[in-house]
Order: C-alpha cells, then structure tokens, then sequence
C-alpha cells in the first residue's frame, strides 16, 4: 500500500540572540503563516527543534508603525513583550531598511529602537507600571514590598515592564537556586498573570549581577524586561542610580531609567543563522 504524503509547509527564519536570550525570528509581513501553540512547542525545544527562550513573528504595523513584533514563549503563550527581541527585531528592520529608526509594535505598545554610536542597539522600553492594578496583582500591597518569600528569597518588589515581574535582591546571587526557586514562584497566587522572578545582586549603584526565571520560559541567559524591571525596583529601594549596568549570564546590558520616565536599555545584538523549518 502507497502512503499519501500530507503537504508540509517550509518557514524561512532567521535565529537570534541578544546577551544570549535567543529567538526563532519568522517573517510573516505576508500573513501566510500560521503556528498553532504545539507547533511554536515543538519548534522552542532544543534537543528536537531548532531551539528558543522565545519564538518571534514580524507582521505588518496595525496602528501606524514599521512592523507589528508578536511573541511566544517556549510553553506556546503569547506574551505582550520582549526587551532583547525589540533590540534583535529593531535591528533587522533597520537592515532591511535602511531606516535609522524602528518603531516596533507589541501587544504591550509600541517600542523604539535605534543604533547607538557603539553599534549596540538601543529600545525604549516604555514607562514601569508600578500599582497593583497594572501589573496585575490580585489583591492590593505595596508593591515595593510585597511581603512574600520562598527560601532564600525575601520580600520582592513587584511591576510591570511589558510582563509582570517579581524582583527579589539578595546578598550572594550566586547561591541562590533560581531553577528551583523559579518554578515555584512563577505561578504566586498574587500574580494571575504568572511572573519572571529574579534575583539580583546589587554590586555598586552603577551596577548588579542578575538571574532570571522566565514564566513560559524557565531560566533564561537574559531578559531585557527583567533587567529594566531590576534598575526600576533598585532606585525606588534607594539602592540604584538610574543608569545601571546589568550583568546577566549572557551578557551586560545597559539601562537608563531617564527623568522623564521611560526606562531605555541598550546592549548587543547577533545573527546566529538562517534556515528553513518544514512543518
């Protein structure tokens, strides 16, 4: 007996990191593709797929931008954003381009991006929200003292840079246990929408050793929202000055906190390579 083939789709993409947080990048501007959650799964996984923290879709602008940036986590989740992968995508499009500029739309708003003058890529992460109500909490705390711990980890601070974040600072980072602690914390009751944790390590106020668990996406090399997220919760603590470096497993990202409230970060970017998935 003779086996119909079933028609498979092949994907052009591009991979990409930013400090070691890493993306599957697909052009979808002409709308042809469409990935069900198991499919993103099955292509986030690193041993039988091509591998990600998280899987990016460039669609066209729906409210006046160069490109809309959708996002998925490696559980299948759609998030609303991504610091590194504004930073990754930004530069793509300028390459694309030849624009100076990126204006990048998420589900979480629009982000700039830029080049800096040492080649690094720069975004505009927007402004923290620090209430319980937009973060989202489900009760309402103070969301610079949250009052919550799980072993080692004490007393986190709380906001919103795009995701929920729970910021924890401790005295020796590289004793804490973030793939336990992580896990467990992820899901808090007081975060419905689930959390990044991160642990950080203040070294002076210019800079902090940071470690971060990403809901959807486990432990992660970086995470631009996070390290935004640590510098916001770091100055409001006393502890900071608004222009910190963010040392991160995967590298170092600058953020800048300006007085006018939005928080900009800028670090590396790189290609890792191109290929062609078959669904």
């Amino acid at each position: 007996m003779r086996y119909k083939r079933r028609p498979m789709t092949q994907i052009p993409f591009i991979k990409m990191h930013g400090a070691g947080n890493d993306f599957v990048v697909i052009d979808n501007r002409e709308g042809g593709y469409a990935l069900t959650p198991p499919q993103v799964k099955a292509l986030s996984q690193r041993r039988l797929g091509v591998g990600c923290d998280q899987l990016v879709m460039i669609e066209t602008a729906k409210d006046g931008g160069d490109i809309f940036m959708r996002l998925y986590n490696q559980d299948g989740g759609e998030i609303g954003a991504c610091g590194n992968a504004a930073r990754c995508i930004g530069w793509w499009y300028m390459q694309q381009s030849g624009a100076e500029k990126a204006a990048i739309e998420t589900a979480s708003g629009v982000v700039s991006s830029s080049k800096s003058d040492d080649g690094r890529i720069r975004v505009e992460m927007g402004e923290p929200k620090l209430d319980a109500e937009s973060i989202p909490l489900s009760e309402r705390r103070n969301t610079e003292h949250l009052g919550i711990a799980e072993g080692p980890l004490m007393d986190p601070a709380a906001i919103n840079m795009g995701n929920p974040h729970m910021v924890f600072f401790v005295r020796e980072l590289d004793k804490i246990n973030m793939g336990q602690l992580g896990s467990r914390l992820e899901h808090h009751k007081l975060f419905p929408e689930g959390a990044n944790v991160s642990a950080v390590q203040v070294v002076d106020q210019y800079r902090v050793k940071q470690v971060v668990w990403e809901r959807g996406a486990g432990l992660t090399l970086a995470c631009g929202t996070a390290a935004c997220a640590a510098v916001v919760a770091g100055v409001k603590r006393g502890l900071l000055s608004k222009k910190v470096t963010v040392e991160l497993p995967g590298g170092e990202l600058d953020i800048h906190w300006r007085d006018d409230n939005q928080v900009e970060m800028t670090g590396p970017v790189a290609v890792v390579f191109e290929g062609i998935v078959t669904l």
